[in-house]
Protein backbone atom coordinates (compact mmCIF):
# COMPACT_ATOMS: atom_id res chain seq x y z
CA UNK A 1 0.00 0.00 0.00
CA UNK A 2 1.39 3.40 -1.05
CA UNK A 3 0.53 6.19 1.45
CA UNK A 4 1.32 9.86 0.85
CA UNK A 5 0.77 12.44 3.59
CA UNK A 6 -0.14 16.04 2.73
CA UNK A 7 -1.53 19.01 4.62
CA UNK A 8 -4.77 20.20 3.01
CA UNK A 9 -4.68 23.84 1.87
CA UNK A 10 -8.29 24.24 0.75
CA UNK A 11 -9.41 25.97 3.94
CA UNK A 12 -7.90 27.31 7.19
CA UNK A 13 -8.52 24.02 9.08
CA UNK A 14 -5.49 22.38 7.41
CA UNK A 15 -6.43 18.73 7.77
CA UNK A 16 -3.63 16.16 7.72
CA UNK A 17 -4.49 13.99 4.74
CA UNK A 18 -3.38 10.44 4.07
CA UNK A 19 -3.73 9.68 0.37
CA UNK A 20 -3.71 5.96 -0.24
CA UNK A 21 -3.19 4.45 -3.67
CA UNK A 22 -5.10 1.26 -4.34
CA UNK A 23 -2.38 -1.05 -5.65
CA UNK A 24 -4.93 -3.50 -7.10
CA UNK A 25 -6.40 -1.07 -9.63
CA UNK A 26 -3.37 1.27 -9.89
CA UNK A 27 -5.72 4.19 -10.63
CA UNK A 28 -7.92 4.65 -7.56
CA UNK A 29 -7.06 6.78 -4.54
CA UNK A 30 -8.71 7.04 -1.17
CA UNK A 31 -8.23 9.95 1.22
CA UNK A 32 -8.34 9.82 5.01
CA UNK A 33 -8.18 12.67 7.52
CA UNK A 34 -10.27 15.12 5.52
CA UNK A 35 -13.17 16.82 7.27
CA UNK A 36 -14.94 17.73 4.04
CA UNK A 37 -15.26 16.57 0.43
CA UNK A 38 -13.10 19.48 -0.75
CA UNK A 39 -10.20 17.93 1.18
CA UNK A 40 -10.72 14.62 -0.57
CA UNK A 41 -10.74 16.32 -3.99
CA UNK A 42 -7.64 18.35 -3.09
CA UNK A 43 -5.73 15.25 -1.96
CA UNK A 44 -6.40 13.28 -5.14
CA UNK A 45 -5.73 16.29 -7.40
CA UNK A 46 -2.50 17.06 -5.55
CA UNK A 47 -1.25 13.57 -6.44
CA UNK A 48 -2.52 13.39 -10.03
CA UNK A 49 -2.10 17.02 -11.19
CA UNK A 50 -0.18 19.13 -8.67
CA UNK A 51 -0.67 22.85 -9.33
CA UNK A 52 -0.19 26.18 -7.58
CA UNK A 53 -1.45 29.74 -7.55
CA UNK A 54 1.73 31.78 -7.84
CA UNK A 55 2.44 34.97 -5.93
CA UNK A 56 5.48 37.09 -6.65
CA UNK A 57 6.60 40.61 -7.52
CA UNK A 58 7.54 42.33 -10.78
CA UNK A 59 9.81 45.33 -11.24
CA UNK A 60 7.95 48.64 -10.94
CA UNK A 61 8.97 51.95 -12.51
CA UNK A 62 7.58 55.37 -11.59
CA UNK A 63 6.00 54.13 -8.36
CA UNK A 64 6.51 54.59 -4.63
CA UNK A 65 8.10 51.12 -4.35
CA UNK A 66 10.50 49.13 -6.51
CA UNK A 67 8.33 46.04 -6.95
CA UNK A 68 4.64 45.38 -7.57
CA UNK A 69 3.01 42.33 -5.95
CA UNK A 70 1.37 40.02 -8.50
CA UNK A 71 -0.43 36.68 -8.53
CA UNK A 72 -1.86 34.27 -11.05
CA UNK A 73 -5.63 34.31 -11.55
CA UNK A 74 -5.70 30.52 -11.64
CA UNK A 75 -3.54 27.50 -10.95
CA UNK A 76 -0.32 26.73 -12.80
CA UNK A 77 0.81 23.12 -13.24
CA UNK A 78 3.67 22.44 -10.83
CA UNK A 79 5.93 21.46 -13.75
CA UNK A 80 5.72 25.04 -15.10
CA UNK A 81 6.16 26.93 -11.80
CA UNK A 82 9.90 27.53 -12.12
CA UNK A 83 9.66 28.70 -15.74
CA UNK A 84 6.76 31.04 -14.87
CA UNK A 85 8.73 32.50 -11.96
CA UNK A 86 11.69 33.15 -14.29
CA UNK A 87 9.39 35.18 -16.57
CA UNK A 88 7.73 37.04 -13.70
CA UNK A 89 10.97 38.12 -12.04
CA UNK A 90 12.26 39.87 -15.20
CA UNK A 91 8.94 41.55 -16.07
CA UNK A 92 8.86 45.33 -15.67
CA UNK A 93 5.81 47.62 -15.51
CA UNK A 94 5.22 51.35 -14.96
CA UNK A 95 2.84 52.94 -12.48
CA UNK A 96 -0.01 53.72 -12.30
CA UNK A 97 -1.41 50.18 -12.04
CA UNK A 98 -4.90 49.19 -10.94
CA UNK A 99 -5.53 46.12 -8.82
CA UNK A 100 -6.47 43.20 -11.09
CA UNK A 101 -4.73 44.72 -14.15
CA UNK A 102 -3.25 41.98 -16.36
CA UNK A 103 0.55 42.15 -16.16
CA UNK A 104 1.33 39.00 -18.19
CA UNK A 105 -1.41 37.56 -20.36
CA UNK A 106 -1.67 33.79 -20.92
CA UNK A 107 1.67 32.95 -19.30
CA UNK A 108 3.37 30.04 -21.10
CA UNK A 109 0.15 29.33 -23.02
CA UNK A 110 -1.62 28.10 -19.87
CA UNK A 111 -4.61 30.40 -20.29
CA UNK A 112 -3.73 31.90 -16.89
CA UNK A 113 -2.91 35.57 -16.45
CA UNK A 114 -0.54 37.20 -13.98
CA UNK A 115 -2.40 40.15 -12.43
CA UNK A 116 -1.57 43.06 -10.13
CA UNK A 117 -2.37 42.25 -6.51
CA UNK A 118 -2.74 45.91 -5.51
CA UNK A 119 -3.26 49.42 -6.86
CA UNK A 120 -0.18 51.63 -7.21
CA UNK A 121 -0.26 55.32 -8.08
CA UNK A 122 2.53 56.95 -10.05
CA UNK A 123 4.97 59.34 -8.44
CA UNK A 124 3.99 62.14 -10.79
Amino acid sequence: MNIIEKKCKVCPVGCNLKIIKNEATNSQYSVEGNRCNRGKEYGVKEILEPSRVLTSRVLLKNGPMSRLPVKTNGVIPETLVEECMDIIKITEVSAPIEKGHIIIENILGTGINVIAARKVNSLQ
